[in-house]
């Protein structure tokens, strides 16, 4: 089995998956967002003290599996610095104790594996990553090759949705908020300009979208009906953003396999137009389930079985944090 440990940003997760069959015996996520939900946004280092006791506290419920760990998998890039620090410290140790080898995960590759969970991959996939720090396509060939098709110029998709959130006065984490309002608002009553839309440059850019809506925000007489119409405005432009790239991308491309992962990957209104977009190309689609599209580290276990197989070992020297690393080509 492969013990392994995500801890890249605020959510605090141990899994324990069984090589040979990839199935999940043991996932616990603990949430950090009420406690940063008072400073509106994740306080890294208040991110990390709450790491140094909630995995722990989670470790204790996978000791009966310690005589029949095979490899720690952890996440060690790309993140936030303090917090990756402790999942990786929390490697090492058990690295020592265990006498173990270490598997050093990219959560953004963990994310593409979230689609493969105690299943075998179907590669090659294409994949749009969307999370609050990353807007990413990718062609994924297999575990060393993906190539990037895109990505963003500023703000991520997630990111976007957060700052629309925190000016509209919602409480953090505020993206899921957005598109509950949206569902109630009227999506025709802002007529936010699509980012990019005569640019050529296949690339994603939510800066000017976001100011868009603070200047609608400052105009505006601020009601609950006003926040849902800005909701709903915002998110359809922020979506429709993200598929005219996408169609451009794959205008003379045949597709068979298109996933969709990261933490926004969990909003319903690009989920359908998605489908509308597969289904047009008469491709498979592929979500993960809504509770592991966030930071996982049931996801860092199943690409750790790959990894695995593939010798993908490190020793406790040569393990370091990368806060800022992408390894994905770029093809832009």
């Amino acid at each position: 089995m492969i013990l392994s440990i995500e801890s890249s940003c605020d959510d605090s997760s141990i899994a324990i998956t069984r090589i040979k069959d990839k199935k999940l015996l043991f996932h616990k996520k603990i949430s950090q967002e009420s406690e940063h939900a008072k400073y509106g946004g994740v306080v890294p280092e208040l991110a990390a003290r709450l790491h140094a006791v909630a995995l722990p506290n989670i470790l204790e419920s996978v000791k009966k599996y310690f005589s029949e760990l095979k490899a720690i998998a952890v996440t060690n890039e790309p993140g936030l610095s303090v917090t990756l620090v402790e999942g990786v410290v929390m490697a090492k140790a058990l690295s020592v104790s265990l006498k173990l080898p270490i598997l050093p995960i990219n959560h953004l590759k963990g994310h593409i594996y979230s689609l493969f969970l105690e299943q075998d991959t179907n590669f090659p996939i294409d994949i749009l990553l969307v999370s609050g720090g990353h807007t990413q396509v990718l062609h994924v060939k297999n575990y060393d090759k993906i190539e990037m098709l895109a990505t963003t110029l500023d703000d991520s998709f997630g990111e976007s949705f957060d700052k629309v959130a925190k000016m509209l006065g919602f409480e953090y984490p505020g993206g899921p908020i957005v598109e509950t309002c949206a569902a109630q608002g009227d999506s025709e009553r802002f007529n936010f300009t699509v980012p990019m839309s005569n640019s050529p440059k296949l690339a994603f850019s939510y800066s000017g979208l976001k100011n868009q809506v603070r200047l609608s925000i400052e105009k505006e007489t601020m009601d609950d009906k006003t926040k849902s119409d800005i909701s709903a405005s915002f998110q359809k432009t922020a979506v429709k953003h993200l598929m005219q790239k996408i169609k451009k991308i794959y205008k003379n491309k045949k597709i068979e396999n298109f996933g969709i992962v990261g933490g926004a990957s969990a909003n319903l209104c690009l989920r359908a137009r998605l489908e509308e977009f597969c289904k047009d190309k008469k491709a498979n689609l592929h979500v993960a389930p809504l509770e592991f599209c966030s930071d996982n580290a049931a996801m860092i276990g199943r690409c750790g079985v790959d990894a695995f197989n593939l010798g993908k070992f490190t020793d406790m020297d040569n393990l370091a944090i990368h806060p800022r690393s992408n390894e994905f080509a770029k093809n832009v």
